[in-house]
């Protein structure tokens, strides 16, 4: 019997460019070709006129002073600035650090402190965040200093704060202001950065996490992400001749990477709907755009095809795309090829440190194979399934998956010990997922052996939504778990065990939340307990607590009488 060990031989070579130098290949190839098609913000780019927009933010970031390595977060939603900086930060050696618009004042703090970011470009507001008062609140210093000399007690190496939009703010600059900045000069060392960038240097931090708390700063590097963005573009047979709608966040490696990327590496055109997820939206766009590529994660394509006015547009130009962030329903398969038109429709699997796609599968699976599995391995990369003591398991055998192949980070930024505890001396890496491979090579993931949870394709750590409950004074104790559900395939529900004599509601512990943490780490369910289940030697057994509260979330349902408070 064969070992479950799946390497993807293959003909084509990985690429041994940039960004930098996949755009100029692509810009020469196709440049007046449509590259960045923006409805809701007037834009519609060529590639050579998008390339020469790079140039000059990029030119703009090298007269900030800005030197190769330094890292610049970013916080905004979907739009052109955010894919200008996405490129002209590799362009100029800089490492982009993205971050989810859903932040509050602690996750951004954590995070830019984590990385040490020296600039950060902010959106001014997105829904019912007030990204500019969040800063002032985070760094009142800005309000006192001018653009790029920030010295802020709390965010100490922040030095630029740029901002979105017209209006002015105290202390931070404008990006539109940024590519007027540039001196014949600035454009020399730019063009000298192109001789001394390496296709290994680092280019994009990601935070990921796990059961042990903090979030992690996955470090990826352009080898990582081209190849990756190239060979999944591959497996969807994309080319010019394709128009891709990207509703997925920027700040995922699925809208960087699998979107603006994909579609970077093989000429083919991007579309923004709007700034955020709106189904709506995306139906009118694939339509008036003619789009033949649509991305999302499951709950995307069924707010698609719930959407009351679906009828209504017109989807038959739509050919392929990635669902990925969760599993997908038969079901829902059959409805996303059979009335979107998505025939071709592909299933990817990963994580944020392999850049992130390992699994894939292919536009001519059959249906069953797209559904029932993550598809095969792609190109240039190995996969084996092990068990508890690290042996590598027979086909057809449950264990866990490990990954090994260019696609995997350069590690966690400055953080040696969990670098070296994540990737072993041979150079795989973990990834936490029990999974098994058949023996035409289909993978299938069969659950986690972490307590990571995803909800609407969100990735949520249990420890650090614990962590930030422990800071409420009445609350004693607190496990979070993940519990089934229909729209998001996960909810977070919160076990607490109050301080004596304490009360308190569901309605309170959610509003103690809201606005400190990020909206989707808010636990929709909250269970008050005495006591928890617990092993001999003393360890909270969450597989109980999600066996339980699956039944009782399931009594509820069948009664009629479901609430957010469960017990």
């Amino acid at each position: 019997m064969s070992s479950s060990y799946v390497h993807g031989a293959s003909d084509i070579p990985l690429l041994g460019e940039t960004i930098g130098e996949v755009l100029a290949r692509i810009v020469e190839r196709e440049p007046e070709h449509d590259a960045l098609v923006i409805p809701y913000q007037q834009v519609r780019w060529s590639y050579a006129e998008l390339a020469r927009r790079v140039t000059d933010v990029a030119a703009g970031l090298v007269a900030l002073g800005l030197e190769p390595g330094e890292r610049i977060g970013v916080c905004s939603p979907n739009n052109a600035e955010w894919v200008l900086l996405q490129l002209a930060t590799a362009r100029a050696g800089l490492i982009l650090v993205n971050l989810n618009p859903g932040y509050r004042r602690a996750d951004l703090a954590f995070a830019l402190n984590a990385v040490g970011c020296s600039t950060l470009v902010t959106a001014a507001t997105l829904k019912t965040s007030d990204y500019i008062g969040m800063l002032y609140e985070l760094a009142p210093e800005l309000a006192r200093c001018e653009p790029g000399d920030l010295h802020a007690r709390q965010i100490p190496s922040l030095r630029w704060v740029i901002r979105l939009g017209e209006e002015q703010s105290a202390g931070m600059l404008n990006f539109g202001a940024l590519a007027g900045l540039a001196q014949p000069e600035h454009q020399q060392r730019l063009s000298a950065l192109e001789t001394e960038l390496q296709f290994d240097d680092p280019v994009n931090i990601q935070f990921t996490s796990g059961t042990t708390g903090k979030p992690k700063a996955a470090t990826l590097t352009h080898h990582n992400i081209v190849n990756n963005a190239y060979f999944v573009g591959l497996q969807m047979d994309l080319s010019a001749a394709d128009r891709m709608c990207i509703p997925v966040p920027m700040y995922h490696c699925f809208g960087m990477v699998l979107g603006t990327l994909c579609c970077i590496a093989h000429g083919a055109t991007m579309v923004f709907a709007s700034p955020s997820f709106d189904p709506q939206a995306v139906l009118r766009t694939v339509e008036a755009e003619t789009c033949t590529v649509l991305h999302g994660v499951p709950t995307m394509f069924i707010a698609e095809l719930d959407d009351e006015r679906f009828g209504d547009f017109d989807l038959s130009s739509l050919r392929t795309g990635i669902m990925a962030g969760a599993p997908c329903p038969m079901e829902l398969m059959k409805h996303v090829i059979e009335r979107m038109h998505l025939r071709e429709i592909t299933i990817a699997y990963g994580m944020t440190e392999t850049g992130p796609v390992s699994f894939q599968t292919r536009i001519d699976d059959p249906l069953p194979r797209r559904v029932g599995s993550v598809g095969r391995v792609l190109p240039h990369v190995e996969v084996k399934i092990v068990d508890q003591q690290g042996q590598v398991v027979p086909r057809g055998t449950q264990g866990e998956l490990l990954t090994r192949g260019y696609n995997v980070m350069r590690g966690y930024w400055n953080d040696a010990g969990r670098t070296a505890a994540a990737i072993d001396a041979a150079g795989w890496i973990a990834s936490g997922d029990l999974a098994k491979i058949d023996d035409q090579g289909y993978c299938q993931i069969v659950g986690r052996s972490k307590d990571m949870l995803i909800r609407g394709g969100e990735n949520i750590y249990p420890r650090e939504i614990e962590e930030f409950l422990y800071r409420h004074p009445k609350v004693d104790t607190v496990e979070v778990i993940g519990v089934p559900d229909e729209k998001y395939g996960e909810e977070i529900c919160a076990w607490i065990k109050l301080r004596s004599g304490e009360q308190a509601s569901a309605a309170e512990i959610r509003e103690f939340c809201r606005g400190k943490i990020a909206h989707f780490k808010i636990p929709r369910y909250v269970k008050f307990v005495d006591s928890f289940p617990m092993t001999v030697t003393g360890k909270v057994q969450k597989y109980i607590m999600r066996e339980r509260m699956s039944e009782e979330l399931a009594d509820a349902q069948a009664s009629s009488q479901g609430a957010d408070t469960c017990g």
